[in-house]
């Protein structure tokens, strides 16, 4: 019956995980759609992320509570629910920056698209390998370096490319303010790698400990 239990709960983590990657898959699609001015299919991959993200902190509250009532897994509780928590916040993060695009509707110059392109497709490319990152402490620990690795060398890569797009605007002859707005913009879509890179910190801790 024990086994049983965590197998459902195992199950409900997956679940969630599933969730977590198609709120970046979504993130992307919509970052593509803003940059080609298809606002009104932007607009219904930001309704699609917020749902997404609604579901995500449901079935991640449902999977908190089975594990302090429940007593399951006990010797690892805190770090799944910690892995868990942190991994809500980098899709947090993912939503609230597509929300930011859709409510200050920032304008991006011809010239940045690209750089704005590459610089989601590289913090989602972080967020994804996380993800895996957590599968395998379920499944394959000898896996998880791997995908921490990855991640950490993504994290790397979004920063060079936010950078690269923060230098170029601040070369240009807009207004300051124009060349804070686009920088907020790049900041944020750079934290989604940040927060990608805590959630692995995090594994490694958890790592550690089951080692030991």
């Amino acid at each position: 019956m024990f086994l049983k239990k965590t197998r459902k709960l195992e199950i409900q983590i997956d679940e969630y995980l599933d969730l977590v990657i198609k709120g970046g898959l979504v993130f992307k699609l919509g970052i593509k759609c803003y940059l080609d001015n298809q606002m009104t299919e932007f607009e219904s991959y930001l309704k699609d992320l917020r749902k997404t993200e609604e579901n995500a902190d449901d079935l991640r509250r449902n999977i908190e509570v089975k594990l302090y009532t429940r007593t399951l897994i006990p010797e690892a509780r805190g770090d799944v629910l910690g892995l868990l928590e942190s991994c809500d916040k980098a899709l947090n993060i993912t939503a609230d920056t597509l929300l930011e695009f859709s409510v200050e509707i920032p304008t991006i110059l011809p010239e940045l698209k690209t750089g704005f392109l590459e610089l989601a497709e590289s913090s989602i490319s972080c967020l994804e390998n996380t993800v895996s990152g957590i599968r395998s402490y379920f499944r394959n620990i000898d896996a998880v370096r791997d995908y921490v690795t990855k991640v950490q060398f993504y994290r790397r890569e979004t920063n060079k490319i936010a950078e690269k797009i923060k230098r170029a605007v601040y070369r240009t002859d807009n207004d300051l303010s124009f060349k804070i707005h686009i920088r907020y913009f790049a900041f944020h879509i750079e934290r989604i790698a940040e927060q990608s890179e805590d959630v692995c910190d995090r594994l490694s801790i958890a790592i550690i400990k089951r080692l030991e």
